[in-house]
């Protein structure tokens, strides 16, 4: 709060102030040195001042300094070393120089070297070891310190202060053989910062005679943890005010919702500056009162960047980009902030397009406009100009921020971009982002996504406060991936961490269920979620039911289920007893569900197709002839399938029949060959899969093509031996293909996974991870 920001400078001030000491006594005139044209002629600087050796060397500690302020510290060390007589100033001023620059070893190379040290170079490198995050250091050098004074102690408390210790701050201050002001504005600072405000009041109300610094900073304190009355109560009773204690109870009331007593200060306010105004548009902006925030806008005599910014902001949350981009316009200095929150703007609106030319337009980019932009791309599934955008930013040595691997991992987990992922894991290593709770939850989705579940639950393991995300996400990974006992396993250990399950968790938890085929036990978990966990189940909770229990065989019970859900079912749950019944090859009960899912959707072509599949299982061909008459009809186009995978950091992508990769023939070649061997094996082809009423021969011919085959195919041919297929693809896998590939994975010996739209399957020895249950 700004009372301990005064405090601080105090601190830093008065080592500039003991320094400049040193030099109080130089003639005008002889302090000319310091305005010469050309700092960067070394050798003109020591000619210069070899004129006069003895009596100018105050002049050689001032260059020094300059040096040191311009982040020059190698031409300072050469000219220190070139002095022909060194002061005790000489040497501080490289201590403190050093530091400047966040040389601190340098720093203290210095000090251990220096023949006569004063207070300022015991405090000077006190400072150092505080600035550098070394408290333990720090008391041991306080404790051997020969003399302390003031400057001393307040700076050792500080560094308790800032690092969050402050019962050790506390301790020190009772310790102080005399206080000052800074003292006593310090101890107070301390409290409020770490949000013990309650201590700092008791400390306040024992004593008189306080800086409005310390007033400010309790009132502020009260503030941060929304407890308006006492703030008010201590504004009252202010024996001064100044600007900063007027802004702060005025903005408080504002972004609380008091705007009534927030105006009211306002025009009581004896002297408004920018930020009482700000104060004001920023409170009806959070407040949604956009068109009072612009008559006050309107009024302001002054504005500032942070005035015009709030205004943008407040448009943009609005939605109302047009007028944003007018104020942004308007704006007579633009920070990048104003870009960031334009670009923002634009790309949570879908207008990527125009998101971009203002990135391109941007004079400076932080690593926040990289983000925003990146972050556009991967939510409006523009991840291949993501990717880029990424690959761009590092090429401009730009730091990655938290939000940044977030959204590149997550483009890499949608796409199944696995090298990618992990080289960004690599990154997150380095920038030790890994351990976090928001970046370890990015990776562990990663790693579950592209196929590597095993690592998604190494990195699991890593993090080291998880949250109710970092179990969700491990639970569903496992789950995917057909691991429904693993599932669970994580599942009870949330509970046993004392972890609260959520809704999505139990999702998680029934899906697990659903995909190991526990039955039983997923019925468990569905009754005892009220009971146990205190969750209302959802329409989401009742389709993993339905699902479950229809693949499982229990149409009848599902159906049941379906008819006593207190709530009416929705499309979802219908295409779950759908899907069920064209398993079972219940006919009835499909175009049941159908029928109503067609009313609720009638342009969900995944249900259309779903039930040509069932009527071309049983022959019903003119059935299968009618759906196609309704899709085209009510132009209902089915979603093309696809596959692709990763070799050597390119992306292949396969559809059925595919002519256009530049190995198909090779490719085709291998599947001829492939499926001689197959049949050897015992595979037979599914040919009442295909929706063609066509001949057994030509039927064959359409099943061998299939995108996820070929895909599988070209991952053979290309990948090493021991390394394991990865195969992505929109839909779910066929049941012929899923067939083939347990074959194919037999006979080349190959670990095959394969991401469809629902889960994972891993192909070993003939065998898959679902149990042939999907």
């Amino acid at each position: 709060m700004r009372g301990n920001f005064c405090w601080r400078r105090y601190l830093q001030h008065s080592h500039i102030l003991t320094l400049n000491n040193h030099f109080s006594n130089i003639p005008l005139a002889s302090r000319s040195i310091v305005k010469l044209p050309n700092y960067r002629n070394l050798n003109f600087q020591k000619q210069s001042l070899n004129k006069h050796p003895d009596k100018d060397v105050i002049k050689w500690n001032t260059q020094i300094s300059n040096y040191m302020r311009r982040g020059q510290y190698r031409l300072a060390v050469e000219l220190f070393h070139s002095m022909p007589r060194r002061t005790v100033v000489s040497w501080n001023a490289m201590i403190t120089g050093y530091l400047s620059n966040g040389r601190f070893q340098d720093a203290h190379q210095i000090f251990d070297e220096m023949p006569v040290r004063d207070g300022f170079s015991w405090n000077s490198m006190l400072n150092g070891y505080i600035l550098f995050l070394d408290l333990a250091a720090a008391r041991r050098f306080f404790e051997e310190m020969p003399e302390r004074d003031i400057v001393s102690w307040n700076t050792m408390l500080s560094g308790y202060a800032r690092g969050g210790y402050v019962d050790d701050a506390r301790e020190l201050f009772d310790e102080m053989p005399t206080k000052n002001s800074i003292s006593w504005n310090g101890i107070v600072a301390a409290y409020v910062q770490n949000g013990r405000v309650d201590e700092a009041a008791a400390l306040f109300e024992s004593r008189g005679g306080w800086e409005l610094v310390s007033w400010n900073c309790l009132m502020g304190g009260y503030v941060k943890m929304n407890r308006l009355v006492e703030a008010r109560e201590l504004f009252d009773r202010m024996p001064a005010r100044d600007e900063v204690s007027w802004n702060t109870v005025i903005s408080a009331y504002a972004q609380s919702g008091h705007l009534s007593e927030a105006e009211s200060l306002f025009m009581r306010c004896p002297s408004r500056d920018v930020f009482t105004w700000t104060a004001m548009v920023s409170g009806y902006i959070q407040n949604g009162m956009l068109d009072e925030a612009r008559r006050i806008f309107d009024q302001m005599p002054e504005k500032n960047v942070v005035s015009w910014n709030s205004m943008i902001a407040g448009y943009v949350h609005c939605k109302r980009m047009d007028i944003a981009r007018e104020v942004f316009e308007a704006m007579p200095i633009r920070s990048i902030s104003s870009w960031n929150t334009m670009i923002s703007g634009y790309a949570h609106n879908g207008d990527i397009a125009e998101a971009r030319g203002l990135f391109n337009k941007m004079p400076l980019r932080d690593s926040i406009s990289w983000s925003a932009m990146i972050a556009g791309y991967a939510q409006s599934s523009h991840n291949e100009e993501a990717l880029h955008l990424f690959a761009n930013m590092h090429r401009n040595r730009e730091r990655s921020n938290k939000s940044v691997f977030t959204c590149i991992l997550s483009t890499c987990a949608d796409t199944g971009i696995l090298e990618l992922g992990m080289q960004v894991h690599g990154q997150a290593i380095k920038v030790g982002y890994e351990s976090a709770t928001y970046i370890g939850n990015a990776l562990v989705a990663m790693y579950c996504k592209c196929g590597t579940i095993d690592e998604a639950n190494c990195v699991f393991k890593g993090i080291k406060e998880k949250d109710t995300i970092s179990w969700n996400t491990m639970i569903a990974g496992y789950a995917r991936h057909g691991f429904g006992r693993q599932a669970l396993v994580v599942f009870e250990s949330m509970i046993e961490a004392g972890d609260k399950a959520d809704d999505t968790t139990m999702v998680a938890v029934l899906s697990a269920c659903a995909h190991a085929g526990l039955a039983d036990r997923a019925k468990q978990y569905f009754y005892s979620m009220y009971p146990d966990y205190g969750i209302v189940p959802s329409p989401r909770h009742y389709t993993c039911m339905i699902d479950l229990l229809g693949r499982s065989g229990r149409l009848d019970e599902a159906h049941n289920l379906v008819r006593n859900m207190p709530f009416a079912p929705d499309a979802a749950t219908w295409g779950a007893l759908l899907g069920a019944a064209k398993v079972h090859g219940n006919i009835e009960l499909a175009e049941k569900a159908a029928e109503i899912i067609f009313k609720m959707e009638p342009n969900n072509s995944g249900m259309y197709v779903l039930l040509s599949n069932l009527y071309a299982a049983s022959g019903r061909w003119y059935d299968v002839g009618q759906m196609r008459l309704k899709m085209r009809d009510k132009g209902v186009k089915k979603v093309p399938g696809y596959s692709w995978l990763e070799v050597q950091n390119k992306i292949h992508t396969f559809v059925a029949g595919d002519s256009c990769h530049p190995e198909k023939v090779r490719i085709y070649a291998f599947l001829e060959e492939l499926e001689s061997r197959m049949k050897q094996d015992g595979y037979v082809s599914s040919v009442k899969l295909v929706l063609h009423d066509v001949d057994e021969e030509e039927k064959e011919h359409m099943l061998k093509y299939h995108s996820e085959r070929l895909a599988v195919a070209y991952g053979i041919l290309t990948l090493p031996t021991q390394k394991p297929i990865r195969v992505m693809k929109n839909l779910r896998i066929c049941e012929d293909c899923h067939t083939a590939i347990k074959h194919i994975s037999k006979l080349e010996g190959r670990l095959i996974i394969v991401r469809d739209s629902n889960r994972f399957h891993h192909f070993k020895q003939g065998s898959c991870s679902c149990g042939d249950y999907w």
